[in-house]
């Protein structure tokens, strides 16, 4: 199978972009085999964007990842990588909004 082109108006942008890594990561073969195994009930691929979803999810579990304001609204400093690790400005941030 050839390389695949992500076109400007296909309808879900980022998982195309991310399934042409894996298929490049992996080969066309591994990735098209997780896709039909998704399409027909295993919970081996899933996608979801723009309010369209393709696959099969995973059973939710008790390991849930909610995401907060913590992650959402990151201010990056200069030169900083968004981590917060070690950063003054950042810990001072964080540490002004929970005395507030």
């Amino acid at each position: 199978m050839g390389a695949r082109v992500r076109h400007a108006g296909h309808p879900m942008p980022e998982i195309a972009g991310l399934t042409a890594k894996l298929r490049s990561a992996f080969g066309d073969e591994a990735v098209e085999e997780a896709l039909r195994r998704g399409k027909v009930g295993e919970p081996t691929s899933y996608a979801s964007e723009n309010g369209r979803t393709v696959g099969t999810a995973s059973p939710v579990t008790g390991n849930i990842w909610n995401v907060d304001d913590a992650v959402r609204n990151r201010r990056y400093c200069s030169g900083c990588v968004g981590l917060g690790v070690g950063c003054r400005e950042w810990l001072e941030r964080k540490g002004s909004k929970e005395d507030s």
